[in-house]
């Protein structure tokens, strides 16, 4: 069953963002080394939880968006638009990570799905 793998927090100062929440919880966070301004968050290991991402507000990250680990984001997308969601950006590739997808769902409350492909460009 799919299941939540990612959090994203928009911010209009990630550097501002990073310091927050590595303040307040104490997370660990990382510049990502890929294509875009992008900051890795690692929320811990002791208990049950998912790590996430923190990057710059666009019109599309106007709020929290979580991701959803899918074996197909094709299939995905194809299913959401079955069940009366939207593609609100299509697939693209996150190098040596997998392939991605923005949606809303019925409601319009964003998300987004990723299929794992190391080799995906």
């Amino acid at each position: 069953m799919p299941r939540p793998i990612h959090f994203e927090l928009p911010a209009d100062d990630p550097e501002r963002c990073v310091r927050f929440y590595t303040d307040v919880f104490g997370w660990t966070i990382e510049k990502w080394d890929g294509p875009t301004e992008y900051w890795l968050v690692g929320t811990g290991t002791d208990e049950p939880g998912i790590d996430g991402g923190i990057g710059r507000r666009t019109s599309r990250t106007d709020g929290v968006i979580n991701t959803i680990g899918v074996d197909s984001v094709d299939d995905c997308l194809s299913r959401v638009l079955r069940s009366g969601g939207a593609v609100v950006r299509e697939k693209r590739a996150v190098p040596g990570v997998g392939w991605l997808a923005y949606c809303t769902d019925s409601e319009g409350t964003p998300f987004g799905v990723m299929q794992t492909d190391e080799n995906a460009r």
